[in-house]
């Protein structure tokens, strides 16, 4: 099944993603859970990013992430773990980010999860923070949260952009 193991994201909502967060990204740090080969993360940090912690439990991605991170020369400004992203957002954390990523595999409803999992650990997040999970649109429902809100969505093919900040 598609998307199994990694959420591969399209240029066409790459694109779109970063033309909401626009120039916002500049010196930003970013969080990129379940980051697959790191495409979002390394975007991010193209267009500005001050720094990217990629989180990806997956051996094979994993490497390929590490080797892409290579390869674009952006070891300075990475951090890469490889690890179970419920199990980091549990932990007390190392850093506050500016956006959270959020790209699970697809139909198991762990973006959900992670939702609540961050709602209970809102510390990782600065106070104008952004979350943004990619998530099909039949995975989408609304959520209850006491720290953050749904603030828009964008609908690309096969693909929703779902996007919260805190409250």
């Amino acid at each position: 099944m598609p998307g199994s193991i990694t959420r591969p994201i399209t240029d066409r909502v790459k694109e779109a993603l970063f033309n909401i967060i626009s120039a916002d990204i500049a010196e930003a740090s970013f969080l990129d859970l379940f980051a697959g080969i790191g495409s979002v993360g390394i975007e991010a940090l193209s267009r500005g990013a001050r720094f990217v912690r990629f989180i990806e439990k997956n051996a094979k991605a994993f490497s390929i992430l590490t080797s892409n991170i290579e390869l674009c020369n952006l070891k300075s400004k990475a951090d890469i773990i490889k690890g179970d992203a419920f199990k980091y957002i549990n932990e007390i954390p190392r850093n506050q980010f500016d956006y959270v990523y959020i790209a699970p595999p697809q139909y198991h409803g762990l973006w959900l999860k992670m939702i609540h999992l961050l709602d209970k650990n809102p510390n990782h997040l600065n106070k104008d923070a952004w979350i943004i999970c990619q998530i099909h649109p039949n995975e989408y429902e609304a959520i209850d949260s006491i720290h953050f809100s749904e603030f828009d969505k964008r609908k690309y093919g096969d693909t929703l952009l779902v996007f919260y900040s805190f409250l």
